[in-house]
């Protein structure tokens, strides 16, 4: 069994190819095994959904109990066993609001991979919505006009505006059908007394930072009860598996279920158990959203997370070259997106990027550097100077607090926080036992930060002024130096003064003395 992310591109395969995918949300762990014939077409040979709520007092706690733990555990032995038995190769595990918020999330990634030896990863809520987009995409026609997209789970909601070709933007918030069931569940005065207090909550809700007259051509809705709604007010899944649920029919819906006991939607509706209870706040979030966006019918889609991870896995495997570029466009929009929410200085860390890609390419091959650790340096490098919205003195430790604070799409959460101790060392002290998220990595993504703010340093340096002077690199790299010819222009005097200050990382790190070759301080424009 071969984990995905260390699968070698050479190997990988053509159509038919069979994957394996675990979500493990708030509310339920699913797996499903299957063979896709094409790049969204696939027969499920193995669709489980296992009732294990991680999120049951989760959210109030910030811990997974060790039940939660050994019962989430005892899936992945089952998925382990399922994919043993019909030799699958290649697959995913990714787990969302619930463990991504508790404290000892760690501990459970560990034993995941103690006892199955498989990964799990903890994703963010723009790597749900990612997942989520690349899901309803292959169901749900998209062309140049926004859409608003919603998937609301056990624990959060992520909203995101997308078009045929990209997501523009994402929000993720603390909103959950377990959350809401948990903050309410304990109040006195019955049903009603729940209903308003849901009512008001949801009516105040501003669902993030989106334009307040921002015209959209559709909503998608995704998500379990989103998918039990649709069939509950009659909307049937069209040719394509879309269901087209009227605003108007799912409030009647909302005021039906909200008259019946939690056992009368089981018995009227046929509804799991664990899905009868959250509902109906799931049900007046998605109304509340329409109404915000000025939206009368809902798309529902009918695939999740779950069917994202499975696209994108395979797409991974089959599609080559342009798999690992669209990660990396997807990687570059989410950082430059967040950059523009702290109104960073958008050239200059694009300028960064770049030329940080090029120091990358040099030396890759020196410390086995991979397309991953591009993505984690290129990010860090466009938002290294976002702690500047906080104040310019110790920027370099606020914009660490910044980014590990927020999420990136096509990044779990312990790559994020690799970006944000590269993006923390991009001047001044090296990097440190001493300095406590430092110290937290384990030895090797001790050597990946290290190496790649080695990097950062000397890119940050060669637009020292902020004014992109440098088009461009050449590199000589022979016997223990390495020559970097700088094209573009000007003399670049304050660029070599800037490297010397900041080059002692990358040459300890890299084994290497940097020198500016002469050609560099010729101006190319006269």
């Amino acid at each position: 069994m071969q984990d995905k992310r260390s699968a070698p591109p050479d190997l990988a395969p053509g159509f038919p190819v069979r994957v394996g995918v675990v979500d493990m949300g708030s509310n339920a762990i699913r797996f499903v095994i299957a063979d896709f014939i094409a790049s969204a077409t696939w027969t499920p040979l193995v669709n489980e959904r296992i009732p294990v709520r991680l999120a049951d007092h989760a959210f109030e706690a910030g811990v997974l109990s060790d039940e939660a733990i050994e019962a989430a555990v005892s899936v992945m032995e089952r998925f382990r066993d399922a994919m043993a038995e019909r030799e699958v190769r290649h697959y995913r595990a990714v787990a969302t609001s619930a463990v991504r918020e508790s404290s000892n999330r760690r501990a459970l990634v560990r034993k995941v991979r103690e006892r199955t030896g498989l990964r799990l990863e903890v994703i963010s809520g723009a790597e749900e919505a990612r997942l989520v987009y690349w899901a309803a995409r292959s169901r749900v026609p998209l062309a140049s006009e926004p859409w608003v997209m919603a998937d609301l789970g056990g624990g959060s909601l992520e909203v995101a505006i997308v078009d045929g070709d990209e997501i523009q933007s994402i929000e993720s918030l603390g909103i959950g059908t377990v959350r809401l069931l948990e903050e309410f569940e304990s109040e006195t005065g019955g049903p009603r007394r729940i209903r308003k207090l849901l009512d008001e909550y949801v009516t105040g809700l501003r669902f993030g930072t989106f334009e307040e007259d921002l015209e959209v051509e559709g909503y998608i809705a995704s998500g379990g009860n989103i998918d039990d709604l649709a069939r509950v007010a009659g909307a049937s899944p069209d040719e394509r598996g879309v269901s087209v649920l009227p605003l108007k029919d799912l409030k009647k819906a909302i005021e039906s279920l909200a008259g019946m006991t939690v056992e009368e939607r089981i018995a009227k509706y046929e509804l799991r158990e664990n899905r009868a209870d959250v509902i109906v706040p799931a049900a007046m979030v998605y109304a509340r959203l329409a109404e915000r966006f000025g939206v009368s019918r809902i798309h529902v889609p009918n695939v999740g997370v779950k069917e994202g991870a499975m696209i994108d896995l395979v797409d991974g495997l089959t599609a080559g070259k342009g798999h690992g570029e669209r990660r990396a466009r997807e990687v570059v929009a989410g950082a430059v997106a967040l950059g523009r929410r702290f109104r960073f200085e958008e050239a200059h860390g694009l300028q960064v990027a770049r030329l940080a890609e090029r120091l990358f390419d040099a030396v890759a091959d020196t410390h086995d550097l991979d397309a991953k650790d591009r993505e984690i340096l290129v990010a860090a490098a466009i938002l290294h100077d976002v702690g500047q919205r906080i104040a310019y003195k110790r920027h370099h430790k606020h914009s660490y607090y910044l980014i590990s604070e927020s999420e990136l799409p096509g990044l779990d959460l312990d790559e994020v926080e690799l970006v944000a101790n590269v993006a923390r060392y991009h001047r001044r002290a090296v990097p440190s036992p001493k300095h406590p998220p430092f110290e937290a990595l384990d030895d090797e993504d001790r050597e990946r930060v290290t190496c790649l703010s080695a990097i950062l340093r000397v890119a940050d340096a060669l637009d020292r002024e902020h004014v992109q002077n440098v088009r461009d690199l050449e590199f000589e790299v022979d016997d223990g130096y390495m020559e970097i010819e700088l094209k573009g222009e000007g003399s670049f005097e304050l660029e070599r003064w800037a490297l010397e200050r900041k080059k002692t990382l990358f040459e300890e790190t890299f084994d290497l003395e940097i020198t500016i070759a002469n050609e560099a301080v010729k101006n190319e424009s006269a």
